[in-house]
């Protein structure tokens, strides 16, 4: 039922952003990411419990699409009541075991006092999931974070350390002293460039007595014994030793013949044991194909009936899958008539708590009797100022008659002096 439900609210989720635009689709992901952020500002990873009830804090964008249906509902009822209790409301914890009708009727009760609207039905929250479910946990994170009086701080910037530019000197530029160094080099050049000619006829005179020197007779005067022992001393630094060169051609050529000479050698000792291997697997191979030939003649029997059990699997595949697909349509439509009765019952409901309830009486006959007291004041009130007319009436009645008769005593006392 959980399941079928979730598929029919999926259905008429898309049918509903078909009609309002493109864009309305993916307006779930933008309220779940939203609702993330709420989340994170208000601690839940901490504060929520969620360990305690052996559950990992959602993912980005866990409410906007069906991952597991009974999972995503227990979630978001534990954040929900996690957010009303946080929001200042009393609510308790809900348990997995709880009526679900009862659980979405407290909440939304609870989001109704906060003055949020509600304009779909309780049905759309039994999923766990879809723009209905975000709509809510949107809601009840900012009124929770309004409790909190969470308010933004101006951004700090980091503070940014200028280095200061170092004044490298330039090796081109010429100081006055690097220029009179230059110049006195350049003058003790120009003094050695100059020729001596003292000088020179000194040079070519010793030149010319060593060459006299060395056209006469060389004498030896060192002794035969010490100069073989001094040969001897000297003889080892005086060997010369050719390092091989591993580039050298040759030597590449000496390695071949040597790699091949070895090579020879171990073949011969190896060539026995790998015909003798060779002959072997011959004969397994042999072994085994005849092996095989025999096994297929006896079990060609059950290898037709195996082919012909699985074209009737085939069969059988194709019967479960159309029956399926009419399951499938019939639980849709018997979703959609669960739905319609859900409605029925509770406008029943609404309808049958108004005729039982006894206020509207209550209030009706109360205002019967204020009006039968107001009417009775009314009455006093008249009878009064009919009596006060009548006294005034009297009143006036009695002063005409006296003065009518102040005006006739007079005229009769004038009539009798006459």
């Amino acid at each position: 039922m959980v399941m079928a439900a979730a598929a029919a609210a999926a259905e008429e989720g898309e049918a509903a952003a078909e009609q309002q635009g493109p864009g309305a689709a993916y307006h779930m992901f933008v309220l779940m990411e939203d609702l993330l952020e709420k989340l994170k500002l208000l601690n839940f990873e901490e504060e929520a419990a969620l360990r305690s009830h052996n559950m990992r804090p959602p993912s980005r964008h866990y409410f906007a699409l069906p991952i597991n249906p009974g999972e995503q509902f227990y979630m978001f009822c534990t954040l929900a009541a996690w957010l009303i209790n946080k929001a200042g409301h009393p609510f308790e914890q809900p348990q997995e075991y709880d009526d679900p009708n009862a659980t979405i009727s407290s909440i939304l009760a609870e989001l109704r006092s906060f003055g949020r609207s509600v304009d779909f039905p309780p049905s759309k929250l039994k999923p766990g999931y879809g723009e209905q479910a975000c709509y809510v946990l949107d809601c009840l994170a900012e009124e929770a974070l309004k409790y909190t009086s969470f308010a933004w701080k101006r951004p700090i910037y980091p503070t940014e350390d200028v280095e200061e530019e170092t004044i490298t000197e330039d090796d081109a530029e010429l100081t006055l002293n690097k220029v009179e160094e230059i110049l006195a080099e350049e003058e003790t050049d120009n003094e050695d460039s100059y020729i001596d000619l003292n000088v020179l006829k000194a040079q070519t005179y010793k030149s010319d007595l060593i060459e006299s020197k060395q056209e006469e007779i060389l004498e030896s005067t060192v002794d035969a014994a010490e100069w073989n022992l001094e040969v001897e001393r000297v003889l080892p630094q005086l060997k010369v030793t050719i390092r091989t060169d591993n580039k050298d051609w040759r030597i590449h050529v000496d390695q071949m013949h040597q790699h091949q000479d070895g090579i020879e050698s171990a073949l011969k000792d190896t060539r026995g044991y790998l015909d003798k291997l060779h002959n072997e697997i011959s004969r397994t191979l042999e072994k085994v194909s005849s092996r095989e030939k025999y096994i297929n003649n006896q079990l060609e029997h059950l290898v037709q009936e195996f082919r012909s059990a699985q074209a009737l699997l085939s069969e059988a595949k194709e019967k479960y899958q159309q029956g399926s697909g009419g399951v499938t349509e019939r639980t849709r439509i018997l979703s959609e008539i669960t739905e319609e009765l859900e409605k029925v019952k509770q406008e029943m409901e609404e309808k049958g708590n108004s005729m039982t309830d006894g206020a509207p009486l209550v209030k009706i006959k109360q205002a019967l009797t204020k009006l039968k007291q107001e009417t009775i004041q009314m009455d006093i009130r008249i009878g009064v100022v009919e009596h006060t007319l009548l006294q005034s009436k009297l009143k006036e009645k009695s002063n005409m008659t006296r003065d009518m008769h102040a005006t006739i005593i007079p005229d009769s006392s004038i009539v009798g002096t006459y």
